[in-house]
């Protein structure tokens, strides 16, 4: 951390760049830019206490706005209580099915995942209509409730995580968001645009250092597609369609949980984070191996509706590899005879 530079920073700015401890604040977990007006942020509470949600905001800097220039009409104060290890989901207040265009409804399988729902009105407050080029902010503090207001005029604000960079607007020839490859703008995959990002498991803290010279999606989150094909438990063959389109879900089945190594094991039926357990390659194009495995009788591969696709039982070996056809994200349930579990994340590209 620059200390003295962030230090300058805050007196320019007004809104004060903190310097985040490790499992002490909370952090972004995971972002959704989905399909049409599908947005949601969940937000972890890495510590032992619950957290009052009240003394904190969600703002976005649209299309690489600076920080100077985010008014309050970009800025909503969240509501609620995370309980510790946990998770809360904001969504965006889109409920009316008859909505079109820029009201679309969100979808229901969204809807089901939300603990909040934030900015229903776009003209009036637009926080949470992001796209895959807008920086996203966890804040510290209390709005005035004036839209007009600049959050760098409030110096009681303060940055306890950013997803993407301040003042970086990455519409190039290849999107209108950051991609895989440096300089993450105008190469490589876009991986902010239609997709859902999830913060990687040893990231333990937010991003309150914004001297970054470009914003790396994948350095600490892992990129999802918007939806996952249906697929039928017993074929295994995609569900479609009457029109024969492959029938698709929103890919967010992990909103509302998240692993990370800040959580303690929860009792002797689950076991956080083992860290002798290794899965790779991961993402994947549909081969992938676990290794130290051997402790675990039971290993289930389980898809984003928690069917079960694969499963071995009487594991003697230290490593296993498993094919996967279909694309998605998948969970691994690992079993010991001790009935103690753990669990582990697979994409399959």
């Amino acid at each position: 951390m620059k200390k003295t530079i962030l230090f300058l920073g805050a007196v320019v700015c007004g809104i004060n760049f903190s310097n985040a401890q490790n499992c002490q604040e909370l952090f972004i977990s995971e972002y959704v830019e989905g399909w049409s007006n599908n947005k949601a942020l969940e937000i972890y509470n890495p510590t032992a206490n619950p957290i009052n949600l009240s003394g904190y905001i969600v703002s976005r800097a649209s299309n690489g706005s600076a920080l100077s220039a985010v008014t309050e009409k970009y800025a909503v104060q969240l509501s609620g209580t995370i309980a510790p290890y946990s998770t809360y989901v904001g969504v965006v207040d889109l409920q009316d099915p008859n909505g079109t265009g820029q009201t679309a409804p969100v979808w229901d399988s969204l809807i089901a995942r939300a603990d909040g729902f934030y900015s229903p009105d776009y003209n009036t407050n637009s926080t949470f209509y992001w796209n895959g080029n807008d920086c996203v902010l966890l804040l510290k503090g209390t709005l005035t409730g004036n839209s007009a207001a600049t959050l760098v005029s409030n110096s009681t604000i303060s940055i306890v995580d950013i997803f993407g960079k301040i003042g970086e607007d990455p519409n190039s020839s290849v999107g209108n968001g950051w991609t895989s490859v440096s300089p993450y703008v105008g190469v490589g995959a876009l991986v902010t645009v239609d997709h859902s990002l999830i913060r990687k498991h040893n990231v333990l803290k937010g991003v309150t250092d914004d001297a970054i010279a470009h914003f790396n999606p994948l350095g600490e989150y892992d990129s999802i597609p918007p939806v996952t094909y249906l697929i039928d438990p017993v074929s295994g063959d995609t569900i479609r369609n009457n029109d024969l389109s492959p029938k698709v879900f929103g890919n967010w089945f992990t909103l509302g949980t998240h692993t990370c190594d800040c959580a303690p094991v929860q009792g002797v039926k689950e076991i956080a984070a083992n860290p002798s357990v290794s899965v790779y390659p991961n993402p994947s194009t549909g081969e992938f191996y676990l290794n130290g495995v051997s402790e675990f009788q039971t290993i289930e591969v389980l898809n984003s509706l928690g069917q079960q696709v694969e499963k071995m039982v009487g594991n003697s070996k230290s490593i296993l590899s498993f094919s996967i056809e279909n694309k998605g994200v998948y969970l691994v349930r690992l079993t010991s005879d001790s009935g103690a579990q753990t669990t582990k994340r697979v994409i399959i590209k």
